[in-house]
């Protein structure tokens, strides 16, 4: 790529740039917020996500105050909720440091938690006009492409070489352009799968393009088999109120969800459970479910347990309250969105 290729490029953007709202702001904690939401989430998506939250916790402060029950109920669907924590964390840093927004210097970004490279390059170039580069998923792709990449795009050797590539190659005033022109392009044409070329502003100089081996790049790292889990989830109600509680697993530690036992229960073992526990109820089978996490997959076998007699023990609330005010993971709420409402609960 030369510095024409680039002037296409950002020509391109403006030209066709999709209408986001956090591109109407140079605010760095709103950029901020809405890179960890778009990380392995569609922009589409992420827009409702963003405005929510934004409108709730409007600034770094907010942010670093907010309990995390309100939190993550405002992450709630978005996954990996981890980031939702560190985002507070981080917040919660910057105050102590006495500052009112993000710091504009990359080594004091990147000691924050969790801020990487990417977040880092993305805050500066985007927000503080300053020449450090964002390379996420969809510009390594791109760039993979118009250099015909031989090697694994995750080798750290060959992100730190685009890293100085793109250094080498950003306009000094216009570095948001250049940043977001690389991840727009990665997200509308350079396409994993059916990439339009006939659309790309770097179609001259790609030269996986012009050797007609567009399909071969990125090189494809084996993936990893997902470790199958079966779970037997339990929901027991009682005149139209749920039972749920706060996770202390550490996969979705902190949400909310049903009880549940990490295996496939038949229908004749949920009875003698109940049984060995005195619980009266009638129990219902609901459709299995499925629900894939990064590393694990979630086969789901699920019962409505109707009891009988006021539950002893347990915090049961209404539909509305639970998925209104509790952050519940989308492994659970899928089911529990589809049960309908029996006239004897």
């Amino acid at each position: 790529m030369k510095q024409k290729d680039i002037k296409k490029l950002i020509k391109w953007y403006t030209e066709n740039k999709r209408d986001l709202p956090w591109r109407y702001t140079k605010d760095p904690y709103k950029i901020w917020i809405s890179e960890v939401m778009l990380q392995q989430t569609r922009a589409e998506t992420v827009i409702n996500y963003y405005t929510a939250f934004i409108k709730e916790l409007p600034t770094i402060k907010d942010l670093a105050k907010v309990s995390e029950d309100k939190l993550l109920k405002l992450w709630e669907g978005l996954g990996y909720y981890s980031r939702a924590r560190n985002l507070k964390k981080c917040a919660q840093e910057v105050i102590k440091l006495g500052l009112t927004n993000l710091p504009q210097e990359e080594e004091e970004l990147k000691k924050l938690p969790g801020i990487g490279p990417y977040t880092a390059g993305a805050i500066l170039s985007i927000a503080y006009q300053k020449q450090v580069p964002a390379i996420d998923g969809n510009v390594m792709r791109v760039l993979a492409r118009v250099y015909e990449e031989k090697q694994s795009i995750l080798e750290n050797k060959v992100r730190k070489s685009y890293e100085e590539t793109l250094q080498s190659l950003m306009p000094k005033n216009e570095t948001r352009k250049f940043t977001e022109g690389f991840i727009e392009l990665g997200a509308k044409v350079c396409l994993p799968k059916k990439p339009l070329c006939g659309q790309c502003p770097l179609q001259e100089c790609c030269q996986a393009y012009i050797h007609n081996k567009v399909l071969e790049y990125p090189v494809k790292k084996v993936k990893i088999k997902r470790k199958i889990e079966e779970k037997t989830v339990l929901i027991f109600a009682y005149h139209k109120t749920y039972a749920i509680a706060k996770r202390k697993e550490s996969l979705l530690n902190g949400l909310y969800g049903f009880p549940n036992y990490s295996y496939k229960m038949s229908l004749e073992e949920i009875t003698e459970t109940l049984k060995e526990q005195n619980i009266n109820g009638i129990i219902i089978p609901l459709e299995e479910t499925k629900h894939i996490f990064s590393h694990i997959e979630w086969h789901m076998t699920n019962y409505l347990i109707e009891l009988q007699e006021p539950p002893i023990k347990g915090h049961f609330y209404s539909k509305e309250e639970i998925l209104s005010k509790y952050s519940l993971p989308t492994a659970f709420r899928k089911i529990f969105i589809k049960i309908p409402e029996y006239d004897n609960l």
